[in-house]
């Protein structure tokens, strides 16, 4: 059993100030106090009723419409939407189609209830709304934080334009075990490219201004370690240390506040046997206490009533008080706030002062959305018509898609293709149609018809008649006739491109994997073409890392192809053909095997370390069936142009405190075609009163090289870059011997080395 309640707050509330000191991170951006906010939010506060006050923290999904890729809860009819607007009882609405029946509801709040507070309309935006556009994770893999804050901003105009103003985006996990299928949402295993990409993304949903008509209010999520689950299983507990909670997985979200983003939604997870719904060391001690942040706080689908489930409240009532008291502002789906909060205000259980000022920052958040002022902007269109696709984000959409396309492997230059005088047979499950392609939350209607693999390859030939397409075996079942048929196909073939992997459906939210392989029908299914012993050119879709084996992994080239979104085809075409130098990089390690995950570049050396060779030892940190090195490494991508690193200087080998160290190297393009290389910095120190990884990322440029030419690339570092989080939990800067890469991947690179110094 609990203890009650106060004493049960006090004492978290204790723990936070132990755990998160403020001293612990560097103090955020000044930013507008909600308590500043005008005259007209005081007034309404003032004026407000209990019911009306915890109406503002209640959010709900449409009524009478199953929400995709949600369990159904809280159900509600279409009379009682209406009536719960018109008494004020519903802050919002979230995933509800149309605009019609949204400007309809924000008529009936601003029109008809007391106190005309209008609705937030509320979508997963999760890469793209009409126009869809690589997952996150694919995104993640052109390293260009710019493109992801353009196809945001694209996301965020056609999003707006059906009447949201709200995304329940960017995902900002750190994911570091590829079994875990919400990976899939987020920037990968790194923490640097993770608060590139965290802020680009906010900047580019909200725009210049959040008043804009078209802007979406971003939410950075799940707060806090969502991706740290235990076992890659998904809502599963995490059990992590502060030091690695502050090092690897808070500072996306700060990245992402410091970038704008005034809402944030807080993890299904507990860490170390507290839900991060109802953790005050969380989401009043990090967030509102160190971090300052003036915005407010949703909890994720249901994650209030959880409470329950995880043995932490012992019944709705508990469980709201809790959440509410812990620093959770608003209630997604489970109605649990409109139901116990109004008596645990009227007991004196929930200060009145606690529930006034989760109602001041909702509605400071919608003032500065600018609802107050024009609530039916957006939503006075003519009734919805069939619309045509934006030919500027069609176009930005394929050339996101073929910016995250990853070459890993090309032997005897296999690729690219020619368009002309060879036979290509198109094999796999992913070989043709449009099922597939898109990736895990698209779900809104009317979105832009995605272009198959076939129909992309076939629109780039000279001869569409050169291209045999083939299932040859389903996604996890093999195909009466598939494997032989595939293999006549391509023994008529010169070149076997073949289109294996996941379906939409093995990668996202509770979508976890024990094996990260291929499945065993389209394994069978390589195996058989490969023995024809035809070239094999791979195109891999991907969620996550995976692990390769047999003919997979042996294939002539290989290219990761994740779900790439509506122009998935057009895109696979411009780089088999050679239109576009592939030029992605991995944000995550491929394993060699699904034993080795939890997987990723920067783990610690441990007190037995293996040399750099990796040669097999005895009584050494090491798998005895496979070698720790990665089958593919965090960074590793390649072009159609081979690029040499060289010529590493640093501007002096001793670095002070308040200095600047200025590091340069010599990238020069071997091959006879542009090349677009990712200049990738890593760091690492030798000793430290707190162990550190073998590598870190620093910085990285994507710079473009022409044929048989150098470029200089120079980097900037600064002590800061050097931080970490030292034995009393705060960040620190330590004098020492460090080791420098400039490098193509986490795994290779030039060295040089420097002492930081006092003085």
């Amino acid at each position: 059993m609990h203890v009650r309640i106060p004493a049960m707050a006090a004492a978290l509330l204790g723990l936070a100030s132990v755990l998160f000191s403020p001293a612990s991170l560097p103090a955020p951006a000044t930013a507008e106090g909600a308590k500043g906010a005008d005259a007209r939010i005081e007034s309404l506060i003032a004026r407000m009723t209990v019911e009306e006050k915890v109406g503002q923290l209640s959010l709900y999904g449409p009524a009478n419409t199953n929400i995709p890729g949600n369990p159904q809860a809280g159900q509600r009819n279409a009379q009682q939407e209406i009536d719960d607007v018109r008494a004020g009882r519903v802050t919002g609405l979230f995933n509800n189609e149309g605009l019609e029946r949204k400007r309809v509801l924000q008529e009936v709040a601003v029109r008809e209830s007391r106190l005309g507070i209008p609705l937030l309309y509320g979508a997963d935006v999760i890469h793209g709304f009409r126009t869809i556009f690589p997952m996150p994770l694919a995104e993640a893999a052109s390293w260009e934080p710019e493109l992801a804050e353009r196809t945001a901003r694209a996301a965020a105009v056609e999003a707006s334009a059906d009447g949201f103003r709200w995304t329940f985006a960017p995902m900002v996990d750190i994911a570091r075990d590829a079994r875990w299928g919400r990976g899939i949402e987020g920037a990968g295993e790194d923490v640097y490219l993770a608060n590139q990409f965290a802020a680009a993304r906010v900047r580019g949903f909200q725009g210049s201004d959040l008043s804009r008509a078209d802007s979406l209010l971003a939410t950075p999520k799940h707060f806090a370690a969502y991706g740290a689950a235990e076992g890659g299983l998904d809502y599963a507990a995490t059990d992590i240390s502060e030091r690695t909670l502050r090092q690897v997985y808070l500072p996306p979200f700060r990245a992402a506040l410091d970038a704008g983003a005034l809402s944030v939604m807080s993890a299904f997870n507990e860490i170390s046997g507290i839900p991060s719904i109802a953790n005050p060391a969380l989401l009043t001690g990090v967030l509102r206490d160190e971090w300052k942040f003036k915005g407010f706080v949703v909890s994720d689908y249901t994650a209030d009533e959880e409470l329950i489930a995880h043995g932490y409240a012992a019944d709705g009532r508990e469980a709201a008080k809790q959440s509410f008291l812990a620093g959770t502002d608003v209630s997604m789906q489970s109605g649990l706030y409109m139901r116990h909060l109004p008596e645990l205000v009227a007991s004196g259980e929930v200060p009145m002062a606690r529930l006034d000022d989760a109602v001041r920052r909702v509605l400071w958040v919608k003032q500065k959305l600018g609802l107050f002022d024009q609530p039916l902007r957006g939503l006075d269109a003519a009734p919805a018509q069939p619309r045509a696709d934006n030919p500027a984000h069609i176009a930005l959409a394929r050339e996101d898609a073929r910016r995250s396309i990853v070459l890993l492997k090309n032997e005897r230059a296999v690729l690219p293709l020619p368009k002309a005088g060879r036979k290509i047979a198109l094999i796999g499950p992913f070989a043709s149609g449009t099922q597939d392609l898109l990736g895990a939350w698209s779900l809104f209607p009317g979105q832009a018809a995605p272009v198959g693999i076939d129909d992309g390859l076939r629109a780039a030939l000279a001869d569409p008649g050169a291209l045999a397409v083939v299932r040859g075996s389903g996604i996890d079942a093999p195909l009466a006739g598939g494997i032989e048929a595939a293999v006549a196909a391509a023994r008529e073939a010169d070149v076997v491109v073949l289109a294996i992997g996941e379906s939409e459906r093995m990668s996202g939210e509770a979508r976890s994997r024990t094996d990260i392989g291929i499945p065993q029908a389209q394994q069978d299914l390589a195996e058989a073409v490969a023995a024809t012993g035809k070239p094999v050119v791979v195109l891999l879709s991907n969620g996550r890392a995976m692990a390769l084996k047999g003919a997979v992994r042996n294939a002539d080239a290989i290219l990761v192809t994740w779900f790439l979104g509506v122009q998935t085809g057009n895109a696979i075409a411009d780089v088999v053909f050679g239109d576009f130098n592939p030029s992605g990089r991995l944000p995550v390690s491929f394993p060699q095997a699904s034993g080795q995950v939890p997987f990723y570049y920067g783990q610690k050396r441990t007190g037995r370390p293996l040399p750099d060779y990796d040669q097999a030892m005895a009584f050494k940190t090491r798998y005895v069936d496979t070698t720790n090195r990665a089958l593919y490494p965090f960074g590793h991508g390649i072009g159609y142009a081979p690029v040499r690193y060289d010529g590493m200087e640093l501007s002096q080998d001793r670095l002070p405190i308040g200095g600047t160290l200025r590091v340069r190297a010599t990238v020069t393009n071997t091959g006879q075609r542009d090349a677009e290389e990712v200049v990738q910095l890593y760091a690492a120190e030798r000793a430290a009163s707190v162990t550190r990884p073998v590598r870190e990322l620093k910085n990285f440029r994507k710079v473009r090289i022409g044929p048989g030419a150098s470029k200089v690339v120079e980097f900037t570092l600064r002590p800061d870059d050097l931080q970490f989080i030292g034995r009393d939990m705060k960040p620190t800067v330590e004098p020492g011997e460090f080791d420098l890469w400039v490098a193509p991947s986490a795994a290779d690179g030039i060295k040089k080395s420097f002492a930081l110094t006092r003085e």
